[in-house]
This record gives structure tokens, C-alpha cells and sequence, in this order.
């Protein structure tokens, strides 16, 4: 089983570099699977999240934004996987 972890990040972001190296230490010892998307492509992301970025979802659930907390990521994405095994 696995889940999906989306980084909603831009360019030249200080806060998105340090979102997506946390995001990259909890992926490497369980099985997800990590997307990013740039905010400032798609419109509707853009509308929803503009000032939030970086925004990081569990299986397109919000789980944190700007400062991305590792402890509560691997809380979640351990909770979601433990769901879908069983």
C-alpha cells in the first residue's frame, strides 16, 4: 500500500525548499509517492492557496502549511497507510 504526499509549492521560495526536504525525509522509509505542483500554474490552486504556500497534502488532504512539521507529516502519512492495509 502506499499514498500519495503533494508538495503545492513556487519558485524562488525559501519556506517551499525546506517544506520539500522534509517532505523527501519522511517519503524515503515508507512507500509514497510525492507530486509537486507550482501554485502559480494552475489558477484554482493559486485561489485556494496563494499566501499559504508551501501547502503539503496527504492523499489531497491538508496536513501542513508554511512550516512544514515533520513529526505531524510522518503522523499522518503513517495514519493513512495504516488505513489502507487494513
Amino acid at each position: 500500500m502506499s499514498c500519495e504526499i503533494t508538495v503545492v509549492t513556487r519558485a524562488e521560495c525559501g519556506l517551499c525548499e525546506a517544506a520539500e526536504a522534509v517532505v523527501a525525509q519522511v517519503a524515503a522509509a515508507r512507500p509514497v509517492t510525492v507530486t509537486t505542483v507550482d501554485v502559480d500554474a494552475d489558477p484554482e490552486l493559486r485561489a485556494k492557496y496563494d499566501w499559504d504556500v508551501p501547502v503539503v497534502l496527504v492523499d489531497g488532504r491538508q496536513v501542513g502549511f508554511h512550516r512544514i512539521d515533520r513529526a505531524r507529516l510522518e503522523r499522518a502519512v503513517d495514519a493513512r497507510l495504516a488505513a489502507a492495509s487494513g
